[in-house]
């Protein structure tokens, strides 16, 4: 049914056949992505049957590409086939582009010099374009708030620590060190877009230049958990060091749009790295044992190899004392760095 909708809805729009229609593999969402080529052209179809969702990513596309930000140009839609049409933007993902360098030169300057390129589109996502976004669209939480945090803290301990953690854990007192992570990070201020899932997937490279996708989770929040994302990204396991230089990058980038204290900043920084980790270990479970991706677990090791780097150097676990002690019990968990 899928390749009958887009082949209409191409027909509709550029006034001939659709040509070759190929699945291209996706990623944790339920949309179906397929690559449509004549000789002449070549687009990208969606088809996914949750509306909300597809609303949201078209509305922010228009939203985006109207401020001048690098994301794919809608062709058609037909919200109610559950389909739409938008700009192909290659073959390569960031994280694509980097394995291929890391595999003959390491971690080189021309992969910093990717990543610096990234980082300085992020604050017009989230400053420049998110100051006048129509946040109605939001389909999932309209703010990274506490009902948005709790829902990622639940869903680390109901689709990861309860299936792949092997030791017995209180769960009061694990919902109390949740509380208390939540509590602190509210302090913080909320008032800006949050792409909710600012990885190495989620970016295209074309002719060298950045490009952006599948930012229809987003929501209001803090400026701290694109960058934690993009930074803490287990599978594209940045080296500590050039984590370091990325974020300063980052912060210089900031200050070009807004005041910061940068003190403050990283005070809550380190919090939007853990539950941003905790969130992805929740999704790496839900998706190899409820959608059968098992694909996924491989980027746990990697993710446990970060927590195993801030365990050492983050003050912050002191204040949560059962949650330390899992996250300790993970890193000495040798079966989990199998996968």
């Amino acid at each position: 049914m899928d390749r009958l909708k887009l082949e209409k809805l191409y027909l509709d729009t550029f006034a001939e056949a659709a040509g070759q229609i190929e699945p291209i593999k996706g990623g944790g969402s339920d949309r179906r992505v397929y690559r449509i080529k004549t000789w002449d052209r070549s687009v990208i179809g969606i088809a996914g049957e949750n509306r909300a969702e597809n609303e949201a990513f078209i509305h922010f596309s228009h939203h985006f590409r109207n401020k001048g930000l690098p994301v794919p140009e809608i062709y058609a839609t037909s919200l109610s086939e559950g389909v739409y049409l938008e700009e192909d933007l290659g073959y390569y993902t960031l994280i694509d582009t980097i394995s291929k360098i890391r595999k003959t030169k390491g971690f080189s300057e021309k992969i910093v010099s990717l990543y610096k390129k990234v980082i300085e589109w992020l604050p017009h996502f989230q400053i420049f374009a998110g100051n006048t976004l129509d946040y109605s669209y939001c389909y999932q939480h309209a703010a990274f708030d506490r009902d948005s945090m709790l829902w990622d803290l639940q869903y680390f301990r109901h689709r990861f620590l309860e299936v792949f953690y092997d030791k017995e854990f209180d769960r009061q007192l694990l919902q109390k060190d949740f509380n208390t992570l939540v509590q602190f990070l509210l302090q913080e201020k909320r008032d800006y877009f949050l792409y909710r899932d600012f990885q190495s997937r989620n970016i295209m490279i074309r002719n060298n230049e950045t490009w952006f996708i599948d930012y229809q989770s987003g929501r209001r929040g803090a400026l701290q958990y694109d960058i934690a994302s993009l930074l803490y990204d287990a599978k594209a396991d940045i080296p500590d060091q050039v984590r370091q230089e990325l974020l300063t990058h980052y912060l210089d980038c900031l200050e070009k749009n807004i005041d910061v204290d940068r003190e403050k900043f990283l005070t809550y920084f380190y919090g939007f790295v853990f539950i941003r980790i905790m969130q992805a270990f929740g999704a790496y479970g839900y998706l190899a044992t409820i959608k059968g991706k098992g694909h996924f677990l491989r980027s746990v090791p990697f993710a446990i190899e970060n927590i195993e780097r801030l365990l050492q150097k983050q003050t912050i676990l002191q204040r949560l004392p059962t949650l330390q002690k899992i996250f300790t019990d993970l890193t000495l968990d040798k079966s989990l760095r199998q996968f």
